[in-house]
This record gives C-alpha cells, structure tokens and sequence, in this order.
C-alpha cells in the first residue's frame, strides 16, 4: 500500500504530521485560539509562515500542517500526481485536519472551542470535503484514519478558504456542508487554475445548514496571487490583494474568537 494510503490510528497521523509542521504560538500562557493551516498541493512554502503571523498577530496560534513529509511527497511528485488528482484527494487529506483537531483539543494551552481551519487551494478542497463528510464510517474509509472521535470537528468555529479547489472528486459542492460554522472564502476572477467565477457560482449555491458561505471575489487575481516567490506563469503576485486578503484573514480569527464552537 502506498504512503498516502496506508491506514493508520489518528494517534500515528498525529504523530506523523507533527513532525514536518511549523508551530506558531502568541507571546503567554494562553489558552488560546488555534488555526490549522493546510497548504496547497505544490506542499508547505513560505507563503503559509506570512499567513501565520498575521493569525498571531491577530492572537492566534497557527500550526501550518505539512501533509507531505511523512507521506515522502517531493516536489516534482505533488506537481506531478497531488496536483493532478492521480493521488490524495481532498477526502484522503481531510484525515490530517481530523487528526490535527484532535491533537488541538488535547493541548492544556489551546482553547478546544475555538479551533479554526484555513486551506489554500488543494488545502481549501480538503477543509471544505472534511466539513461535508458524515462521521463513522465515510469518514474512516475515505481518510484511512481509526480511533476518530464521534464529532471529528468538535470545537470548530469557522473556516476560511483561499481559491479552493472545486471540481471534480470534490464531495461538498456534492452533499453540502454538514457544521454550521461561519466560512469566508477568497476567490480571484483571472483564476485559471481551479477557475474564478465558476468557483464562486459553486460556492454560492452550496448547501449549509443556515448562512451561506461569504464569498469575496478579488477582481484580477490569479492563482497563489498571495505567493511572491511563484515561478508558475498562470500566477501573478499582487502586493495589494494579498494585503487586502491577510486583513481579511486577522478579521475573520478575532471575529471567530468572540464565540465559542456550536460543534460537540
């Protein structure tokens, strides 16, 4: 069985994956708020440790999950299958921020209430399928992962989603979201990538348990228009949406912070 499908105890998924991820904690005690950052399916880069320090500037703790490491996906092969959908699709993933959430209501120094999750792209796709999947068995079976608590997303408070993945293999746009938390997604018109407008029309007829989610489009804005260091040619950095977009990021957590997970 390959490394990206082995089953495992959500105690060894935990364990995997805290060994390639970056930790990000406010100056005290705490406990405080945490945000699970789940990055795109080109892996962890340096535009995560920015989106990090505006949640800590914000009061947050961010852990920036690396799915990749324990997996033994280089580079060249999440360009060449992840980004693909030859392997590990949203569904798949979606066991690392279930196992992540565990392992955030463990800690004395988190606030089990108030966990938030953010995914970029191919991380969007993974956050938005964990919030549409039914507990028990769907669950164990499309992630691989045993020994899930019976509420898998307890103590989420709301998720927010940078030009997330949409199309095919994705379940949410299929059978909706299942929590009702807030969720604000940013979706770029000049995305060619996963696609601008269509995104948003996706988005906006999705089903959820009462608001919909809060879609903001950035005219312009391409793909990973949040990466400086991008080398790809369908991407074009924008110093101003980015800005624009942490803004809205730091906003969104201290909002989420004002209130505890209707989750349990």
């Amino acid at each position: 069985m390959s490394p990206t499908s082995r089953r495992e105890t959500v105690d060894q998924r935990i364990e995997a994956l805290l060994r390639d991820s970056d930790l990000h904690k406010p100056n005290g005690e705490g406990p405080f708020p945490i945000v699970l950052q789940f990055h795109g399916c080109g892996g962890k880069k340096n535009l995560q440790e920015r989106w990090a320090a505006v949640a800590k500037a914000a009061g947050w703790a961010a852990l920036v999950v690396d799915s990749y490491g324990h997996r033994r996906i280089s580079k060249f092969q999440a360009y060449a299958t992840v980004c693909t959908g030859l392997q590990l699709w949203g569904r798949e993933r979606a066991g690392d921020l279930f196992a992540m959430m565990e392992w955030a209501r463990r800690q004395p120094w988190i606030d089990p209430t108030r966990i938030a999750i953010a995914g970029w792209s191919h991380g969007g796709w993974t956050a938005l399928d964990a919030m549409s999947m039914t507990p028990g068995r769907q669950i164990e079976n499309a992630t691989h992962v045993s020994g899930l608590p019976d509420e898998p997303l307890a103590g989420l408070t709301g998720a927010f989603v940078v030009y997330p993945y949409q199309g095919i293999g994705a379940l949410a746009p299929i059978h909706g979201l299942r929590v009702d938390v807030p969720v604000q997604a940013i979706i770029g018109t000049a995305d060619s990538v996963v696609g601008g407008r269509s995104v948003v029309k996706v988005l906006g007829r999705m089903r959820t348990p009462s608001a919909p989610i809060d879609v903001t489009v950035f005219e312009g804005a391409t793909h990973a228009f949040d990466e400086i260091e991008a080398q790809d040619w369908r991407v074009r950095y924008d110093p101003a949406l980015t800005e624009r977009a942490h803004r809205m990021y730091g906003g969104f957590l201290r909002a989420a912070a004002e209130k505890p997970s209707p989750v349990r």
